[in-house]
């Protein structure tokens, strides 16, 4: 079984894996607290939703930084 986690983190940590990125995300407890928003996050390593002010990081930096 899944473990949901809540969505009222303010800041959440992500692997490539979950590329692309979207909030909310599908294993939250609130997936449809917002419209979901597509996030630009391999660039800068951050991204922050427009909605509900998550900041979202990617493990490792920006893609193709961790090498």
């Amino acid at each position: 079984m899944t473990q949901l986690k809540e969505n009222t983190q303010s800041k959440i940590e992500i692997d490539t894996k979950d590329l692309p990125l979207h909030c909310p995300m599908p294993d939250m407890l609130k997936w449809n607290a917002h419209p979901r928003v597509f996030l630009p996050i391999e660039q800068t390593g951050e991204a922050r939703c427009p909605y509900c002010g998550t900041l979202y990081t990617l493990k490792g930096g920006p893609a193709g930084h961790g090498h």
